[in-house]
């Protein structure tokens, strides 16, 4: 693995103009997804180089509240090449999926680079491969690219208006760490994904004095595990089924499985399971949520309008006065400035090709990890990392 200091120096990058298969494949970002991808392509014997703008590896599951653990099982969340330690558990914490990063990087003896951003994709002159410009004005030469900087990117705060004048506490939830600061205090977490659910039973297990969660859609609420079954293996199976079936089979599920909190403000959905999965809202994995709704300790309220007078407006007309607001309000993929130039990306801004496909007018240009699996996110970037391997060393072929 490079020196976590190392940066790329004006003698050891290729020139743009270098042709042939010496040049190699540029894998942006070191998360889970970009090693992976890595750790395939050196399997087939194909160089790959690892480009990283913060200073480790895994950056972005370092900055994640302390609470965190995988919603997915320890066995189904491997990388390619590296099982996980059993020491581990099931449910793997934060810092443990840290640890495992930076093992798996050093046990694969990956080429990282890291403090430097990729700023640009272009084209290479030559019509073969892929140019990058990166900070400190580096020009780098690749046959082909593997984007994986990541779904959950760069923080989305909502424009409510006011927010700027409210004189209490307004975070996005990527900046929450633990309940302590907020022991004793009245907070609003706005957002009811996995992520919001669990800010919720954090505040309310650390002491906030009062929990309320504003909810805009009914979530669908899942048990992590029933009778040692894990939901993610129901939900890969689920995969193979067609939408309406999985929707009855939820439903017949919820009911036996997840009580109706409805009297507590959060009613069962009314559209199914799997077709929220196909708009893009997985199920929330209970952690303690349910048991904090019942008990009252967590109070669903309507969604957020705005902010005014020092009060927040809710969808219902009421206000609420909370001291601070966490906003469990997701993220911008952010590959505009990248690569929008490419024709690469839907209205919305996401890549139009995922895992081993290229865009007819990108060739050599490949995505992975910017989707919202219900079978896991590790499971699915260590399945694309296989299928982008394979590609990559048959157009090497």
């Amino acid at each position: 693995m490079a020196d976590s200091h190392s940066p790329l120096t004006s003698t050891d990058r290729p020139h743009p103009d270098r042709r042939g298969p010496a040049r190699p494949v540029y894998v942006i970002g070191a998360g889970p997804g970009g090693l992976s991808v890595a750790a395939a392509l050196r399997g087939r014997g194909v160089r790959a180089v690892v480009l990283e703008r913060s200073d480790h590896v895994g950056a972005s599951w370092r900055g994640h509240y302390d609470r965190l653990h995988l919603h997915t099982t320890r066995r189904l969340s491997a990388l390619p090449g590296l099982a996980m330690p059993r020491s581990f558990g099931r449910w793997v914490a934060r810092d443990n999926v840290v640890r495992y990063l930076e093992k798996y990087a050093e046990h694969h003896d990956l080429d990282v680079v890291t403090g430097v951003e990729v700023t640009r994709l272009e084209r290479a002159p030559d019509g073969a491969g892929w140019l990058l410009r990166a900070t400190g004005g580096r020009a780098l030469a690749g046959r082909a690219v593997v984007v994986a900087t990541g779904y959950n990117h760069t923080p989305h705060l909502p424009d409510w208006p006011g927010a700027d004048s409210y004189p209490g506490e307004l975070i996005h939830a990527s900046s929450y760490r633990a309940p302590g600061p907020y022991a004793g205090k009245d907070v609003l977490v706005v957002g009811v994904g996995n992520t919001g659910a669990e800010i919720a039973v954090d505040l309310v297990e650390g002491g906030a004095a009062r929990v309320r969660l504003a909810v805009r859609t009914a979530p669908h609420i899942v048990r992590r595990s029933t009778a040692g079954w894990p939901a993610q293996r129901s939900a890969i199976l689920c995969r193979r089924l067609p939408v309406p079936v999985v929707d009855r089979l939820g439903r017949v599920l919820a009911r036996v499985s997840v009580p109706d909190l409805s009297a507590h403000g959060l009613p069962r959905p009314a559209t199914g399971l799997y077709s929220r999965v196909r708009e893009g809202a997985i199920p929330v994995q209970d952690v303690g949520l349910i048991d904090a709704v019942r008990a009252g300790r967590v109070e669903p309220v309507a969604a957020v309008e705005a902010f005014e007078d020092g009060k927040v407006v809710l969808a219902d007309g009421s206000r609420v006065g909370p001291d601070a607001v966490i906003a469990a309000t997701g993220y911008r993929r952010a590959l505009e400035p990248l690569l929008g130039h490419l024709g690469v990306l839907d209205a919305r801004g996401r890549p139009r090709v995922h895992g081993a496909r290229t865009a007819p007018e990108a060739p050599g240009l490949y995505f992975t990890g910017f989707t919202n699996p219900i079978s896991g996110t590790l499971r699915e970037l260590r399945l694309d990392a296989g299928r982008i391997a394979r590609a990559v060393a048959r157009s090497k072929a």
